[in-house]
């Protein structure tokens, strides 16, 4: 999808999960669940499966591109904040 170096992804990947810890922080139990069983619609699905071929190809435009990285962000913030929503109800299974 990019062609970002891979320590550069890690950066940026901790950095999101630095800013999203607070934000984890302040889930109660049922938004928690909420978010975990958060999935893209099929119309988002679709356009990224679309863009991704595309990608594959060398043939995005520069909207296309800009919208695939838009995306690939959002994927990552909610992959970040499904992950802290499972771990507040892993810790709170455990009381």
């Amino acid at each position: 999808m990019n062609d970002r170096r891979p320590d550069y992804e890690a950066q940026n990947t901790a950095l999101l999960d630095d800013l999203v810890e607070p934000l984890g922080r302040c889930l109660s139990r049922n938004v928690a669940r909420r978010i975990v069983k958060l999935r893209a619609s099929k119309r988002l699905e679709r356009r990224l499966q679309e863009l991704g071929r595309k990608s594959d190809e060398g043939t995005l435009t520069a909207e296309e591109r800009a919208d695939y990285e838009t995306i690939e962000r959002y994927v990552k913030f909610v992959s970040v904040l499904q992950s802290k929503a499972r771990a507040l109800l892993q810790e709170r299974a455990a009381d």
